[in-house]
């Protein structure tokens, strides 16, 4: 019975023998060949989102804190955190924050299954890209979202979600702009826009007005009405298609309201009117001159008025009046 059990402890003491010598040289080992790593990584990593989504380019935000810190990423690498990211990781670097605009995923298209044709019943797995290869996909319209949620299923963050109607639609509260959806879109009708633009060219046909209006009631003719209402040349034109310099655009949405197809979406709800404060203005003229849609009266050196159903919000008052007496409502 001894010589049993000595049998059976020979191998689980050798085991365990060598277990520890090598735990002892994994240590000794660990100790000597270490790398000492900067400490700005910790607090870097700690002052991003965690998402891990990948959107700045690197593996996780370990890997983006490790780049930001060997100075091979910029210190608003992360789409995700925001400005509030931004300012924390500058801090942590010991540099100036850049100027910071923050955008949002927006699809280019609104062309739905009450407002667009088809050209064939797609049957085939829910797949965009896999749709796309038949004949570019079941819309009549080559540029159309095809609405079989690969954005959807991309999105980290449950930003985008495609409606009722078939077009996927972004939730601007949930979207950080990570651009992962933008990659995923086989048609490229996802594009990340300044976060403060309340108006889009939200249509991406490339084709002639007429063909246009044999497929879709609400995409871009190309009839340039916009380009001509526009009063700051922010609107583009090219391959019969208009697209908004944001640079530019002060969100008046006169474009919006020319459109005689819709094709230029504008958030209405959010449009801002001008408003003198009667009791700081000198009546000096200026604001008048300047604005381009005659939405301000009032005789010189005296008190100025605005004609909201003529003002636009497009701010240009606020910014020429010389005694910072107009301000937006």
């Amino acid at each position: 019975m001894l010589d049993v059990l000595g049998q059976l402890l020979k191998p689980v003491l050798s085991l365990g023998g060598l277990s520890l010598l090598f735990g002892v040289g994994l240590g000794v080992a660990a100790k000597k060949f270490a790398v000492d790593q900067d400490p700005k990584i910790d607090l870097v990593r700690d002052a991003l989102p965690g998402a891990n989504c990948g959107a700045c380019g690197y593996p996780g935000c370990d890997g983006l804190a490790a780049a930001i810190v060997a100075g091979e990423a910029p210190v608003d690498a992360c789409p995700v955190g925001g400005r509030p990211t931004v300012d924390k990781v500058s801090s942590i670097m010991g540099v100036e924050a850049k100027a910071f605009s923050e955008s949002v995923a927006r699809v280019l298209c609104q062309g739905d299954c009450e407002k667009a044709t088809e050209k064939y019943k797609y049957e085939g797995i829910s797949d965009c890209k896999a749709a796309a290869m038949l004949q570019g996909g079941q819309k009549s319209c080559q540029f159309a979202c095809l609405g079989l949620g690969n954005c959807e299923r991309a999105c980290p963050f449950d930003a985008i979600h495609v409606n009722e109607k078939g077009i996927a639609e972004v939730d601007k509260d949930k979207c950080t702009s990570c651009g992962i959806c933008v990659e995923e879109c086989p048609k490229d009708l996802i594009e990340l826009i300044p976060k403060s633009s309340l108006v889009q060219v939200a249509c991406k046909s490339e084709d002639k007005g007429r063909q246009v209006k044999s497929y879709c009631d609400i995409g871009c003719i190309g009839c340039r009405i916009c380009v001509k209402a526009c009063q700051f040349d922010a609107i583009d034109f090219d391959n019969n298609l208009a697209s908004i310099d944001y640079e530019k655009c002060v969100n008046c949405m006169v474009c919006a309201e020319k459109c005689p197809t819709g094709s230029i979406y504008a958030d209405f709800d959010m449009r801002k009117t001008a408003h003198i404060n009667k009791d700081l203005c000198v009546g000096c003229g200026i604001c008048k001159r300047h604005c381009k849609f005659d939405a301000i009266e009032g005789a010189k050196k005296e008190k100025h008025w605005i004609l909201d159903d003529k003002c636009t919000g497009c701010g240009e008052c606020v910014e020429s009046c010389p005694v910072k007496a107009i301000s937006m409502k």
